[in-house]
């Protein structure tokens, strides 16, 4: 994101430390030792559910859903018709009465709650799904359901509760409705100079989410991501003949919606670690581009592992693609799909160079799973599903770049990790800013970087001074608060930019990187595909990198405290416990952190000390004395300006 993100953690070099409490001095600031580091209660319990360690207890669930869809978009009209039949397995230990079905589509209704609660204006709207009847299919037999739509949720009351532990059933809906038009951005129609470009996006109704920890996740939708199981989709797109499709998984029939110069283009991209051209500029609007001339292709696709797809449709994409190179020795697929005019050397002409270098970066993480990453040039929205981005057509130089990072980035949070996203939005934003803005650094040899993206963070000097006015701000939000009341001025400032700074310095300053990247890269593998709540990240990151980290927590996740800790003296000592020299220091805020203390000696040298964070937990005015003898010229808290210190005014003591 900012030059912060290049910085790596100063550690004490050869020396220890003794932290020896004084007695409380006369100290006016809220700092209160022990309230900061008090036992701190996680939000959600540890149970046999979820364990003490974070991870998936002894009796874990987590429900499947599996879709098989097929859509056909009328594109004179703008409208798509679908049909879909959903497999649902009740892993539960409760019996189900009623199912809660997501229908997205109906937030763009001008009755609807998002057009009521959202910040955005809209200037037109649809009539949201049309949908006829809901079959549902039980043990040989079916029967149409009683179901009530409220806003964008929709309830199917069924015959008799769906058993737990593994009961099963399919629900069978036909639906169709009327594309949003440009406004709308997470699904849109999108001019371009050859042709529509059709961005299909939260398109099928979808189960909600029933887990243990709030039953049913059916609040109504207006806007702020999604939380969604976990299983296979299958799915159809027909389209006219000239139409080119791009979509989240694998297709599955390239011999009949590609030509053999296609096929064999394609072959050789993912064999190539340069970007290969499967349909060129110049070659749009040729109906050689075509395996037909006439009537419908159905174009098939299918994703394992997902939560979610999306696709999109045009006559006017051009198409290029490259190898990435997996760290498990498997590979994947970067591909690219935009209008002509989007081409360029320093535009999507290197969009699937990005992808290819953003998930091989990523994969250090954890190993891209999914056969096809696609990088979308349309409207600009700026939106990432499971194997697909949506991102701007006009994008181009460095913001391709961080934008293509970004949503990339999204495949591992919350598309592999499955958070609520809804209710957590820095388990999504945050932790995807954190792992992106590395990324930067590492591509081409830090070609981009450091990251500055005035989007996803505040543009400036140092990011941990950037972040200060948000900590001083009364009304700013936590980063616990839902991401749908979170008011737009906070949206990225907290979830995105605190959420990402909080890991780079629980990365950098607390734990260190040979502590927090094998525990955050076990975090992953341990909840890939599943849900993870806040308190199982905390106590996962306790358990695996070896720190009680109740105090950070509190702090930076639970409030919005701010930090200020500054040097009050520094003097010589000699008594019966030996010599050395004493540092005092104060704490003016709720929050400290571990520090890096730098003494300038007389004679021109200097040494770094570690100040852990122990050092505070009996006092906010604590003494430390260290094994020094030299004479000292000088002492600074934080010289290298790591910390989101408040006021660095009293970080430095001349004497």
């Amino acid at each position: 994101m900012l030059n912060w993100l290049r910085a790596t953690a100063v550690f004490m070099a050869g020396c220890s430390t003794l932290a020896v409490a004084a007695p409380d001095a006369q100290n006016s600031s809220t700092y209160n030792p022990q309230t900061l580091f008090a036992p701190l209660s996680m939000p959600s319990p540890a149970t046999a559910i979820r364990s003490g360690a974070g991870k998936p207890g002894a009796m874990f669930w987590q429900n499947r859903v599996d879709y098989k869809l097929h859509a056909t978009i009328d594109t004179d009209h703008d409208t798509i018709h679908g049909t879909e039949v959903i497999t649902y397995t009740n892993n539960s230990p409760d019996a189900l009465p009623e199912l809660w079905i997501q229908l997205d589509q109906n937030m763009y209704r001008k009755d609807s709650r998002s057009t009521m609660a959202t910040e955005w204006r809209r200037g037109s709207f649809t009539d949201g799904y049309q949908l006829d009847k809901v079959t549902v299919r039980l043990d040989g037999e079916s029967y149409d359901a009683k179901f009530l739509v409220d806003d964008t949720r929709m309830r199917v009351d069924l015959s008799e509760p769906l058993a737990a532990k593994g009961g099963k059933l399919q629900l069978e809906i036909n639906y169709s409705y009327q594309m949003p038009g440009t406004w709308g951005g997470r699904t849109a129609v999108t001019p371009s100079e050859k042709g529509k470009i059709f961005e299909v996006a939260q398109w099928f109704p979808r189960m909600a989410v029933y887990d243990d920890l709030h039953g049913w996740n059916n609040n109504p939708y207006i806007g702020s991501e999604f939380y969604l199981e976990y299983g296979t989709i299958d799915y159809t797109v027909t389209v006219p003949w000239n139409y080119w499709v791009v979509g989240s998984g694998k297709l599955i029939n390239p011999k009949d919606v590609l030509t053999k110069t296609e096929q064999q283009r394609l072959k050789q991209a993912e064999a190539s670690d340069k970007t290969v051209y499967i349909r060129r500029a110049d070659e749009v609007e040729s109906a050689d581009s075509r395996p037909v001339n006439h009537g419908n292709l159905d174009w098939h696709f299918r994703m394992e592992h997902t939560r979610d797809v999306a696709f999109a449709a045009s006559p006017a994409f051009v198409i290029d693609a490259a190898r990435i190179n997996l760290p498990n020795g498997k590979t994947s697929l970067a591909m690219s799909a935009y209008p002509p005019e989007a081409a360029g050397a320093k535009k999507w002409d290197r969009s699937t160079e990005y992808v290819k270098g953003v998930i091989e970066h990523f994969s250090q993480w954890y190993p891209y799973p999914w056969p096809v990453a696609v990088n979308l040039g349309g409207h600009g929205a700026g939106m990432e599903y499971p194997g697909i981005v949506f991102d701007g057509m006009r994008d181009h130089d460095e913001f391709l770049f961080w934008i293509t990072a970004h949503e990339i980035g999204h495949s591992w949070f919350p598309m592999i990790v499955g958070s609520n996203e809804r209710r957590y939005a820095f388990m999504d934003e945050g932790f995807n800013t954190f792992i992106d803005v590395y990324a930067s650094d590492a591509f081409n040899h830090g070609e981009f970087a450091p990251k500055r993206d005035g989007e996803y963070a505040p543009k400036g000097g140092n990011p941990v001074d950037e972040i200060l006015p948000v900590l001083a701000d009364p009304e700013a939000p936590t980063l616990m608060a839902p991401a749908e009341a979170t008011a737009e001025k906070y949206r990225h400032p907290v979830p995105y930019f605190k959420g990402a700074l909080g890991l780079v310095l629980l990365r950098e300053q607390i734990l260190g990187p040979e502590r927090f990247d094998p525990a955050f890269k076990q975090y992953i593998a341990t909840w890939a595909y599943k849900h993870p709540s806040p308190s199982d990240f905390f106590r996962f990151m306790e358990s695996a990198a070896g720190e009680d980290l109740s105090w950070w927590w509190r702090g930076w996740y639970l409030n919005n405290w701010q930090l200020d800790m500054g040097i009050t003296a520094v003097k010589a000592v000699d008594d019966k416990k030996g010599k050395g020299t004493a540092v005092s220091f104060i704490s003016n805020q709720k929050l400290v952190m571990p520090a890096t203390l730098r003494l300038q000696y007389t004679d021109g040298t200097s040494e770094n000390f570690r100040i852990p964070v122990e050092s505070w937990m009996r006092s906010g005015t604590p003494t430390v004395v260290l094994p020094v003898t030299k004479a000292v010229k000088n002492a600074t808290l934080d010289p290298d300006h790591k910390l989101p210190d408040a006021d660095r005014s009293n970080n430095s003591l001349t004497l």
